[in-house]
């Protein structure tokens, strides 16, 4: 079995601009894309959304996960912030929240009860995610996060994505994401959600996706 390794990722060492890191979030939506991955977010809200709920998602980037779900939950009345150290980009829409925080920083976590996440959570180590999860779990209803699935095969791969044309940057990145992810019930047991009043549903699949919805019970 693989023992998890948090590393630094050659993105986090780029400017926005720099041209590596423009084409990597190319490639991000393009790993997005074959993973399925914001429309499994979509699938899963629509079975948890009620009227009023309060969104965060942690780590938003340019807003693609955000915008994709404002148009394919059009037809359900919530709120929804991004938060994230870039700036808020220019397509965001005028009610949403924007926070350009550190998510190890943030001060409001109480204000939702709806938190999601997309390849976030492997960047940051055990005792981190601990921390977290013990803010999330004081007013969050529920928790939906995908992250990479820390399987050999999925390093077996990588080598694959060099003929899609993936940037080097990209590649050495994703290595380091799998590296860093998660394998069976390691995220609901980090953030302390692998007990009652909680119940998780975790699926790990094919082409790389680790996925944990949490749920409060007694919410």
């Amino acid at each position: 079995m693989m023992l998890r390794r948090v590393q630094p990722e050659l993105l986090d060492g780029l400017p926005p601009d720099h041209p590596d890191a423009l084409h990597n979030r190319r490639d991000l939506r393009f790993f997005n894309a074959v993973m399925g991955n914001f429309r499994w977010f979509a699938r899963t809200l629509r079975q948890h959304l009620c009227t009023g709920d309060r969104l965060l998602e942690l780590g938003a980037g340019e807003g693609d996960l955000g915008l994709y779900l404002r148009k394919a939950l059009s037809d359900y009345d919530f709120s929804y912030t991004g938060l994230d150290l870039w700036p808020r980009p220019a397509n965001w829409p005028e009610p949403w929240g924007w926070r350009r925080e550190d998510l190890t920083q943030f001060p409001d976590y109480s204000q939702s009860n709806i938190i999601v996440g997309n390849l976030i959570l492997h960047q940051f180590e055990d005792d981190v995610l601990a921390e977290l999860g013990r803010q999330w779990r004081r007013t969050a209803r529920l928790l939906v996060f995908c992250e990479p699935s820390r399987r050999p095969l999925h390093l077996r791969q990588m080598p694959l994505a060099r003929l899609a044309g993936i940037n080097y940057v990209s590649r050495h990145d994703a290595r380091v994401s799998i590296e860093g992810g998660f394998l069976n019930a390691d995220l609901p047991g980090m953030l302390g959600v692998d007990l009652l009043p909680w119940r998780v549903e975790l699926q790990q699949t094919f082409f790389g996706a680790y996925r944990m919805v949490a749920v409060r019970n007694d919410a």
